[in-house]
């Protein structure tokens, strides 16, 4: 919906534009720096609209190259991080054929690390 609105706006800032254009006829002198020239008012006005379309539609053209070589990237990334997931989430990586056997040690250290971290309160002081 948006693109038709502006594809219409663009139709009728084309019609005015050539409307404006066609009434200024007149023969005008344009300093070009280096000389002066005659020409058309007409042939100035329409030149200047063509050069900023086209500086515009050039920038349009940029930018949406630019988003569309973002937005690959991204789904690189989303694929990259999809495949690395999946290989961590597959029930056969966390099979061993080893039962899992807590020994003493680790308990104790498990328990020691517990209470480091309760130190300075009481037990009646939760």
């Amino acid at each position: 919906m948006k693109m038709q609105w502006t594809l219409i706006a663009g139709l009728v800032f084309a019609l005015l534009t050539g409307i404006f254009a066609v009434i200024n006829v007149d023969s005008v002198q344009v300093n070009l720096l280096f000389n002066t020239v005659q020409i058309p008012l007409i042939l100035l006005i329409l030149g200047c609209t063509l050069i900023g379309g086209i500086i515009v539609g050039s920038y349009g053209i940029f930018r949406q190259y630019r988003l569309q070589r973002e937005n690959k990237q991204l789904k690189l990334r989303i694929s990259e991080l999809e495949n690395s997931t999946s290989t961590y989430s597959s029930p056969d990586s966390y099979t061993t054929t080893e039962p899992f056997v807590e020994t003493e040690p680790d308990r104790i250290a498990q328990t020691d690390s517990i209470q480091s971290g309760r130190k300075g309160n009481s037990a009646d002081t939760l």
